[in-house]
């Protein structure tokens, strides 16, 4: 069996201490903030999310860039040629059109170097969403299965990942299209927290409005209790935009529901934070559906 290397995008918000441990290679997106580009590693080289949160609440505004084909090819192309195949789990399609460029680069790769293989699956899942998903391809790579019995199993149990977010200042859905701006408003003026959910399509749809910051963090366990499976055993993933003890107290209400023992938590990174804003929380799981 040929080696085969699990790429992710930095949109899957892996630190680099989480890929190394994974053996993930992350390929990084960009974002444009005060009209400067950079580039989103995972280990935080050219801007620190710390720092790309203060920019957002003191004003400014962040947008994203897609990876295009030759993107793609150009980093795919070395480990091709150490006869080394891909598996790239990608930024849902609902989010944007990043997966389309790998599919075209994948095809044109295979055309060049027909005995390897350019696998690219549409994750229809963000943030650590994605990420979780990518954690669980590579423990069944760990398992000794090979890049199409991953590929397959993925495909087959992709939305068996949920995702559940809950959003601490409603402007940031706004200016992303989501809420009017009187609705926003109004909603911050009554502490309206909304509770958000990627759907089977990976698009990002609203669900409730809680009252109250801790309630909805308390209401995405009670999302947990409805569709988790087998949640004590379960490794959990949570994300943060910048309001780690929001996550820590999710995490500790997780623990005490279900004796849940594996969380990681991590920053929402720029490429999905440009979009939810600070104060972000979100929660992914292995469940019975989305």
């Amino acid at each position: 069996m040929r080696d085969y290397l699990i790429f992710a995008d930095s949109s899957a918000d892996l630190d680099q201490k989480k890929a190394d441990e994974l053996n993930v290679e992350v390929i990084p997106m960009s974002f444009i903030i005060d009209g400067t580009a950079y580039a989103n590693y995972p280990d935080e080289r050219e801007f620190k999310y710390s720092d790309f949160y203060a920019a957002l609440r003191s004003g400014s505004v962040s947008s994203t860039c897609q990876l295009n084909a030759q993107d793609f090819i150009d980093i795919f192309k070395p480990y091709l040629e150490k006869k080394q195949d891909i598996l790239y789990i990608a930024l849902s399609s609902g989010l944007s059109g990043t997966v389309d460029s790998a599919n075209a680069a994948a095809k044109e790769l295979m055309e060049e170097y027909p005995e390897s293989k350019v696998l690219v699956i549409d994750s229809l899942a963000a943030s650590l969403g994605e990420g979780l998903m990518v954690f669980y391809a590579t423990q069944l790579k760990k398992q000794g299965k090979s890049i199409e019995e991953v590929f397959e199993w993925v495909i087959e149990h992709r939305l068996n990942f949920a995702h559940w977010f809950t959003v601490d200042d409603l402007m940031f859905l706004r200016r992303g299209g989501r809420l009017s701006g009187t609705v926003a408003l109004v909603g911050t003026m009554l502490g309206i927290k909304p509770i958000l959910h990627v759907d089977n399509e990976g698009h990002l749809i609203n669900i409730s409005k809680i009252r109250g910051r801790n309630k909805s963090l308390d209401a995405l366990v009670e999302c947990m209790q409805i569709s988790a499976i087998d949640p004590s055993s379960q490794t959990v993933f949570i994300s943060h935009g910048d309001c780690l003890d929001d996550a820590k107290y999710l995490a500790d209400e997780i623990k005490k529901r279900f004796k849940t023992k594996d969380i990681y938590i991590n920053y929402i990174g720029p490429i999905i934070g440009s979009h939810s804003g600070p104060g972000t929380v979100a929660l992914f799981f292995f469940s019975d559906g989305r």
